[in-house]
């Protein structure tokens, strides 16, 4: 059996192969060419700015993975799209960074992971075999114990089994002496630690019990390893986006109200309106920090926003990722409408954590949504029917959104570019 198979079957990942793991999640990007080219050229903008803050803060993982997706969607992916003609200026902008900047930096991180790596792996090697090493010694010392015991007790007896002892019939039997049993030490009795030293100065040890308190105390060691056999080593981090999970989104305690104070207008004319939410990431953790209020166009059961190139301005300006929307319901409870999949499909397809809240004022009540990741984003994204129509519930397209966390201490900001 190879090397390689041997230590796939011990759980153990070789350094390049977790660079070819990492590698493949950074390639985990697909275009759907019934979104707007626009959005694709956005998404890299976002990208590349999570990227750099996960540089940034050395946690070069998820930097190398989010890197390779930038160049997969660019280098790659983006060429599919059948209006990629139209954004030639962007294109030569953008593959002169990847080739400048990118590029280098993604293979400096490649190199110094594989180094990690290589050193992870050989202090994994190095462990097992000082298991092997002290298992060896167990079983050593546990045959030595059994082999010891097992003389003791095939001593034969000095006293021959028919002798006869006449006793003086002038003599009476007297009772024992019990302060002698004082004297005895028992193998229960002998302190541990640094209280050994306290034994008595003088007893009488019971042989063939402290040789079988000896053997019970080498197999007690034995049975309780310092090393635990079954941990492997612990490649895979669960705060790596190669592990797949969706990462915690902060969201402000006030946000709802505050958007509810900014959409009352439009409420109480029953006319939905929208907004962005923005934020940014830090230590794997996005924070929702801005509601961002576009032009729009509302009615009682939809919203459209307008001149979205203002949206990205304001984002630019400050540095904010897209991590969701905030939209009301004026006469309806919190759902997502068919209309609403669709809106937030591109979001999600973007963002994977991105998170759609609906305010139900009449109800009063909130939602906190995102597509099924298993079914409904496939689905929405597939669909091309537009306007409001049927969709199918069962198996759900749309569910409440786990990953989400309401910070009491925070409060939102307010960017209104209806004004």
């Amino acid at each position: 059996m190879s090397k390689a198979v041997n230590n796939m079957n011990m759980g153990v990942v070789e350094p390049q192969q977790r660079i070819k793991n990492l590698s493949h999640c950074g390639n985990l990007i697909d275009v759907d060419k019934n979104m707007k080219v626009s959005r694709y050229y956005r998404a890299g903008t976002e990208i590349l700015r999570m990227a750099n803050v996960y540089l940034n803060e050395g946690d070069h993982e998820n930097a190398f993975i989010l890197y390779m997706r930038y160049m997969t969607l660019f280098i790659e992916k983006i060429r599919q799209h059948p209006d990629y003609g139209s954004v030639k200026a962007e294109v030569k902008a953008i593959n002169k960074t990847i080739k400048d900047e990118i590029m280098p930096t993604t293979e400096k991180l490649r190199n110094k992971l594989l180094a990690q790596y290589q050193r992870e792996y050989e202090q994994f090697l190095a462990n097992k075999e000082a298991e092997r090493m002290r298992e060896q010694e167990r079983e050593r010392q546990q045959q030595m114990a059994n082999k010891k015991a097992a003389t003791a007790s095939s001593i034969p007896s000095l006293i021959p089994a028919n002798l006869h002892v006449q006793m003086d019939p002038s003599s009476q039997p007297t009772a024992p002496d019990l302060s002698l049993l004082d004297q005895v030490v028992y193998p229960n009795d002998f302190p541990t630690g640094t209280n050994r030293n306290n034994l008595p100065n003088s007893g009488l040890l019971l042989p063939m019990a402290a040789e079988a308190g000896a053997a019970d105390k080498i197999a007690n060691s034995s049975s309780k390893p310092a090393f635990d056999r079954s941990r492997k080593p612990q490649f895979n981090r669960t705060d790596s986006l190669l592990a797949g999970s969706l990462r915690c989104v902060n969201v402000p305690g006030d946000t709802m109200d505050v958007f509810l104070k900014l959409a009352h207008a439009n409420t109480s004319n029953n006319i939905e309106t929208c907004g962005v939410l923005a934020g940014h990431l830090a230590h794997n953790e996005l924070y929702i920090t801005h509601i961002i209020a576009p032009q729009q166009q509302g009615t009682p059961d939809s919203c459209n926003t307008m001149h979205e190139e203002q949206i990205f301005d304001v984002q630019d300006q400050m540095q904010l990722i897209t991590l969701g929307w905030i939209h009301t319901h004026p006469s309806q409870t919190a759902f997502l409408s068919s209309v609403d999949l669709h809106t937030h499909c591109s979001y999600q397809m973007m963002m994977p954590e991105a998170i759609a809240i609906v305010c139900a004022p009449k109800y009063n009540t909130t939602g906190f949504f995102l597509l099924t990741p298993h079914y409904g984003l496939d689905y929405i994204a597939q669909c091309r029917q537009s306007g409001f129509h049927p969709h199918p519930n069962d198996p759900p397209l749309f569910m409440d959104a786990q990953h989400i966390k309401i910070d009491a201490q925070t409060k939102i900001k307010v960017i209104d570019l209806r004004r």
